[in-house]
């Protein structure tokens, strides 16, 4: 037997036997990413807490997470799960970029949603920087709640519903094309 076909058979039995066992190999499926990735597709990728990541023409199959004081800035990137940021300090998803879940940004600072297509939901929630939806198509709901750094939603096609409630200031808005119902302070956008 050569070399490699014993490696490969010993590889097979390991693999059996794990099964057999009930056990399952362990496979890294998170990227993490600090600096700048460009045109590589990934299974889940994670900003790390403080750092700074920039996406261009990724492919993420998963969910993107952005950690506590870390900044995203992703352009024409294609996510099939979530974007989730959480006390991030920044998050721009730009350029003909795809979401296939939710856009979730909250207790964070400044977010830029822009030309985005999204499955799901876009929501601003409890941040304190400037936030921004505009031109895009959202499948589910645009929700902005609680949010203390001043809002801006335009231009987006909302297949459900646009929520504002209790932002200071009052979000400001106009040309927003809404199939649901414009809610609380966006009944006029």
């Amino acid at each position: 037997m050569h070399r490699a076909e014993h490696i490969r058979v010993t590889a097979i039995a390991a693999l059996a036997l794990l099964a057999v066992f009930g056990m399952r190999p362990a496979f890294a499926k998170e990227t993490t990413c600090v600096g700048m990735l460009v045109g590589v597709t990934v299974e889940n990728l994670r900003v790390p807490s403080g750092r700074i990541c920039t996406l261009d023409a990724i492919r993420v199959k998963g969910t993107l997470t952005v950690e506590r004081d870390a900044t995203l800035y992703a352009r024409q990137v294609h996510v099939v799960g979530n974007v989730q940021a959480e006390n991030a300090k920044q998050v721009s998803v730009t350029s003909d970029s795809t979401v296939g879940g939710s856009i979730q940004i909250k207790q964070g600072g400044a977010a830029t949603i822009h030309r985005v297509r999204v499955t799901g939901d876009i929501q601003f929630e409890s941040n304190s920087g400037a936030l921004s939806a505009h031109e895009n198509r959202v499948g589910g709901n645009l929700q902005a709640f609680r949010n203390r750094g001043g809002v801006r939603i335009a231009g987006n096609v909302i297949d459900g519903n646009l929520q504002c409630k209790e932002n200071v200031p009052a979000p400001k808005g106009s040309n927003n094309l809404v199939k649901g119902s414009k809610e609380d302070q966006c009944r006029q956008f």
